[in-house]
């Protein structure tokens, strides 16, 4: 028995919680050596339906051999930002393959990436093979990881585009039209690279309109733009919703709707979407030490102001709105309680992009009184 004072450590209040990153490409490519050249070490470096960690996009281009889509994809992404990229190569078809079946493969593959390299991919693509069938397996796996899709809309004219667009309605995936004159699914390498930079300079909060792109010097349709008109090009495609890309001080993409239905208007923005995974996110981090702990009146208060802490944060950084992390007693009956199953509830609003400005213009005299006064 010790006779004196004994010091223990106890760990309540507010404290941060390591939450995943939204920055993190899941590109979807092929890639072949170059002609006579042996495949062994691309194969070493990007082995097939494996998924690969690549932290240097540069580097992992000049080993991504020549055919395929894999080496231009990096390029393109490296021409926005050097991000984390989760690289999951795909067989080029042969015979009597089917392309899509191998790809679609490989989306189920990449989504088990991050037991391999730790990292989980949330912006999800696969330039140059989105066809309407790997379309709908992106959607699906982005629903999956929290993550994003970034897709084609197929159509040789606008009005193409525009009916293609109902083929979905999932809320975790945007379309884009036109494409980049350099190769077939550069556009959306691009999308790709450019949103892994915002979410790395400004946040998960600002969509991917806007935003002048690096590298592109031509688009394979012209987008007639006006911003005052929306009975224009990109106004119809962005009514549709499709993101389209104008040229207005460089090239950028314009538009930030999802595919969401009208069952989810709530979802149309692309911010709106990713808040809420973000928001996932940070649950799942700052409730994870509290789970198995003896459930007691202190417990659930940490808890709850752990989290609403973690939102303060957010509304500071301008992220949010505003969000509140709360217990609703009505929805806890001590039956409940006592099986283990507390219900909270967090309501939060995400910040809406600046899409539609309205501005009076009023004409008026009143800025003539006084006037005779000034001469008098």
């Amino acid at each position: 028995m010790h006779h004196g004072l004994t010091i223990t450590d106890t760990t309540t209040g507010a404290r941060s919680a390591q939450v995943r990153s939204t920055a993190i490409i899941g590109l979807i490519a092929t890639a072949s050596a170059a002609v006579g050249q042996p495949t062994t070490d691309l194969n070493a470096a990007f082995p097939l339906n494996t998924p690969v960690l690549v932290t240097d996009v540069d580097a992992a281009a000049g080993k991504a051999g020549t055919g395929g889509t894999l080496a231009k994809a990096l390029e393109a992404i490296g021409d926005q930002c050097s991000p984390i990229v989760n690289v999951l190569r795909v067989p080029i078809a042969t015979g009597e393959e089917d392309q899509d079946d191998l790809v679609i493969a490989g989306i189920q593959a990449l989504m088990a990436a991050e037991s391999v390299t730790g990292q989980r991919p949330r912006i999800l693509g696969a330039p140059g093979l989105d066809t309407q069938a790997v379309s709908a397996e992106l959607a699906v796996a982005a629903a999956r990881l929290r993550g994003f899709a970034y897709v084609a809309a197929i159509g040789d004219d606008i009005a193409e585009a525009v009916v293609y667009r109902d083929e979905f309605g999932a809320r975790d995936m945007m379309l884009f039209w036109p494409d980049v004159n350099d190769w077939e699914g550069c556009a959306i390498a691009d999308a790709l690279g450019l949103r892994a930079k915002i979410d790395e300079e400004q946040g998960w909060h600002k969509t991917i309109s806007n935003v002048p792109l690096g590298g592109v010097t031509s688009i394979t349709k012209s987008v007639h733009f006006d911003l005052l008109d929306p009975s224009t090009d990109a106004g119809v495609l962005n009514a549709a919703p499709i993101t389209t890309m104008i040229r207005r001080q460089g090239y950028r993409f314009w538009g930030q709707r999802t595919c969401a239905g009208n069952e989810q208007p709530e979802f149309s923005f692309e911010s709106a979407v990713r808040t809420r995974h973000a928001l996932v996110d940070l649950l799942e981090a700052t409730m994870a030490p509290f789970l198995d702990q003896p459930m007691t009146v202190g417990l659930i208060k940490d808890c709850l102001e752990n989290v609403n802490a973690q939102c303060r944060q957010l509304k500071v950084e301008g992220r949010i709105v505003g969000a509140e992390f709360y217990f609703d007693r009505t929805k806890n009956s001590a039956e409940q309680l006592a099986a283990g199953r507390p219900t909270f509830g967090l309501k939060y609003t995400p910040c809406a992009p600046l899409e539609n400005p309205i501005v009076e213009l009023i004409n008026t005299a009143e800025f003539y009184d006084g006037f005779a006064d000034q001469l008098v």
